[in-house]
């Protein structure tokens, strides 16, 4: 869907749908209610609750109260995006389409997550059904937050909501080749530098990961290489994104049951946090080199498709012996991690639905994490999941997880074993390193089968404001 548009409005017409943000029955004496309503409003703060509907027939006003009884900042702002989420649930139902809201208290951060929870919470994807009412406009009258702070918080929810889209968009709209052209219009908009790679240019860098995963599509696959790079940037060194990008996961030769495919189109959901990260970071104008690497194609079978048992060459010269064709992923993003060695990079991120483990170690609750001489960055990644309630939790990569990759035929091989499939997959990963590196593994979180809190149904966009709060982290440390 199109996003929600922000903007500063300072003399609201309470004749509208309007929302009270306050920290107390105090801040609310000079506004424009009546003395029944206030009275009710009264004794509804003291039994406790935080947020009250008033229904004046031909609009709604709602009042929202920033108490509340943890200390903890973090989960301080979590509580102020989950009562913009009950707000916006309450919005929808009244298929309200414009609100204003009058900030009375002094906290910029309170403020912003209120406003991130209802925005979050609005988003419809909506492409393919009858047009719905929805909200668009939030004005905001509010002595903390500026225009540029509003344009800012906008820019980031568009990015979400575009991560979102793409997750959703199923195969036939989403192929890879179609998957590209969003890529580069999304490039365009936002200022970034791209380029790609096509099939002849992947084989002529013997990306045999890439090439072993697309042998059984009709499309050829493709690798973006995303730019942003602004004069002033504090590091020389870039960071580099690398994200997954299958476009549709049948498994392969490996195939899924059918009910294991329904949500394959969300196979492709690192590279859309990748692509929304930047664009974001651009749209913002951060002051940080940042290199994205999308490697994309769909697994499919043909009768060319690569089999069990096959062995394959990769960009760096290791071989792999390919046991399970629809442990693919980890193909296409060693090549582009391979790649990734030339920019002698300061960090690199992987993002990817990458393992079932994953999901079923942590559920939809958080991110898996894991890497090597990444102490200080992923110290300040996990700050970032906090802030963000976007979180992560880092698991070992001992020594000893290398015997779950070990090959009888070539190098390595694609798969591990029975138990810790996740940490073998990232153990697959770091083979192919030889710099400061974070994985994240978000196969529990890129999707969901059913709305929580101010995640929807489907693709979430989870990882766009956890990256983006990394990167503003990082501005304070260059």
């Amino acid at each position: 869907m199109e996003s929600i548009n922000l903007c500063s409005h300072k003399s609201v017409d309470l004749k509208s749908h309007s929302i009270f943000f306050a920290d107390s029955m105090e801040a609310l004496k000079l506004q424009d209610l009546t003395n029944r309503e206030y009275e009710f409003l009264q004794k509804k703060y003291e039994l406790g609750d935080k947020h009250i509907n008033i229904n004046r027939f031909d609009y709604d006003i709602w009042v929202c109260f920033t108490k509340t009884k943890t200390t903890d900042p973090f989960q301080i702002k979590e509580e102020m995006r989950r009562l913009g989420c009950v707000i916006a649930e309450e919005v929808s139902k009244k298929k309200i389409e414009e609100l204003k809201i009058i900030d009375l208290q002094n906290n910029k951060h309170y403020i912003s997550c209120f406003i991130e929870g209802l925005a979050l919470k609005s988003y419809v994807f909506d492409k393919y059904k009858v047009a719905l009412s929805k909200l668009n406009l939030i004005e905001i009258d509010s002595k903390t937050l500026n225009n540029q702070d509003l344009e800012l918080l906008e820019n980031t929810i568009k990015a979400v909501f575009k991560c979102r889209d793409l997750v959703n968009e199923p195969l036939s709209y989403l192929s890879t080749g179609r998957f590209k052209e969003e890529i580069k219009k999304m490039a365009s908009e936002s200022g970034l530098d791209i380029d790609f790679f096509d099939k002849a240019k992947i084989s002529s860098l013997k990306m045999g990961g890439i090439i072993a995963v697309n042998k059984g599509s009709e499309e050829p696959p493709f690798m973006a290489i995303a730019k942003w790079q602004p004069a002033n940037a504090l590091n020389k060194k870039p960071y580099v994104l690398v994200g997954k990008g299958i476009t549709y996961d049948s498994g392969g030769y490996s195939i899924k049951p059918s009910e294991g495919m329904i949500a394959m189109k969300c196979d492709m959901g690192g590279a859309a946090v990748t692509i929304s990260t930047m664009s974001l970071l651009a749209m913002n104008k951060i002051p940080l080199y940042v290199i994205a690497l999308i490697p994309a194609t769909d697994n499919k079978i043909n009768e060319r498709a690569q089999v069990p048992g096959d062995i394959i060459y990769m960009h760096d010269g290791t071989t792999v012996e390919v046991l399970n064709t629809d442990a693919e992923g980890r193909l296409i993003l060693a090549d582009a991690l391979s790649y990734a060695k030339k920019y002698q990079p300061q960090l690199v991120i992987d993002m990817a639905t990458l393992t079932g483990s994953a999901h079923a170690a942590i559920g939809k609750y958080g991110i898996l994490a894991a890497g090597k001489n990444h102490e200080k960055h992923m110290e300040v990644l996990k700050k970032s999941g906090f802030n963000t309630h976007e979180r992560i939790v880092e698991f070992p990569m001992w020594e000893e997880y290398n015997e779950l990759i070990e090959s009888k035929n070539a190098d390595i091989k694609n798969t591990g074993g029975k138990y810790a499939g996740a940490i073998a997959a990232a153990k697959f990963l770091e083979h192919f390193t030889d710099y400061p590196w974070i994985h994240l593994d978000m196969a529990g979180t890129a999707f969901y089968d059913k709305p929580w809190n101010y995640n929807p149904y489907g693709g979430t966009g989870i990882g766009v404001r956890l990256l983006y709060d990394f990167f503003m982290n990082q501005i304070n440390k260059n």
